[in-house]
């Protein structure tokens, strides 16, 4: 009986967030309320692999498409390996929708005894785990004779975290955050991690941005976004935890097969504009032209 229960416990926390499963397993079998919780900034990322449909096909050849989804599979698993470094131990993943990975910052409620990281300390996070993950998946396209692409967009904001269903419960977060996040990620290009101004307002000083200009997102208008191409020069060494040292490619700059990082030289360089806020001091900011991108994926 007591395997058992161990066994359970161990499912509800592979399901469930640490803090989260704590609380059902404290609480009152015959009282089991909703459990939410809203936080004021809270960084969320979609990461998704745009042409991996096109890669998806059921044939007799590939066991109707068992191995498609077997590799998906290896993906995404390598891709929740990368939270078990103590350096991204702040990031929840969310959930995977097809071959959309969907992961958040900041969701930990704050303790008397543990002192609250800063916003901007919880996007070097993420913004890190996400560079990292276009490793992981050159990676896999080299021994897997494969060309996959990640596509990321990045969001920081205000957001209500809870869980759902009697049944295989969800843990999920809502709010206009994630649906912006979502957006950053369906109006990207493959290759590159687009964020909003939101978001470069806070990282400006730790990395370097591409402003992409204004782009046409469904349902909220004309948005400024920006491409975070890496990290900068001075302030790498002080927001990137030591353990980093031991990642797989060391690297500053995202580079896939399929998206080569443009050179300074295609774009002209000049003051961004970005309305109240602090400006950046160390970086130069490159500007692409204005594009207009329909979106169609709801969150």
């Amino acid at each position: 009986m007591e395997r058992v229960k161990l066994d359970n416990k161990r499912i509800l926390f592979n399901l469930l967030p640490a803090h989260v499963a704590q609380h059902f397993l404290l609480s009152n079998p015959r009282n089991m309320d909703l459990y939410y919780q809203s936080y004021s900034q809270v960084g969320v990322l979609f990461a998704s692999i745009p042409n991996f449909n096109d890669f998806y096909i059921e044939l007799d050849g590939n066991n109707m498409g068992v191995e498609c989804l077997r590799l998906l599979n290896e993906i995404i698993a390598d891709f929740d390996a990368l939270l078990d470094k103590e350096c991204y131990r702040d990031i929840e993943k969310i959930k995977t929708i097809g071959s959309t990975y969907m992961a958040a910052v900041g969701l930990v409620p704050t303790t008397g005894s543990k002192p609250k990281k800063s916003i901007s300390a919880h996007l070097c996070t993420v913004a890190d785990f996400a560079i990292e993950m276009f490793d992981v998946l050159d990676a896999i396209n080299y021994q897997s004779y494969n060309d996959f692409v990640l596509r990321v967009g990045i969001n920081v904001g205000p957001v209500v975290a809870g869980v759902i269903g009697a049944r295989r419960p969800q843990y999920d977060i809502w709010g206009n955050t994630v649906n912006v996040a979502s957006r950053m990620d369906s109006t990207g290009v493959q290759g590159k991690i687009q964020v909003t101004e939101d978001v470069f307002r806070l990282l400006s000083g730790h990395y370097r941005f591409l402003c992409r200009g204004q782009v046409s997102v469904k349902g909220k208008g004309q948005m400024l976004t920006y491409f975070l191409e890496g990290w900068s020069n001075e302030g790498s060494l002080q927001m990137r935890s030591k353990s980093l040292e031991n990642r797989v490619s060391s690297s500053p700059c995202i580079r896939t097969k399929l998206s080569p990082a443009p050179t300074v030289s295609s774009y002209g360089v000049k003051a961004p504009s970005v309305g109240p806020g602090p400006a950046p001091s160390n970086n130069s900011i490159l500007y692409l032209p204005s594009v207009s991108v329909d979106m169609e994926k709801e969150v």
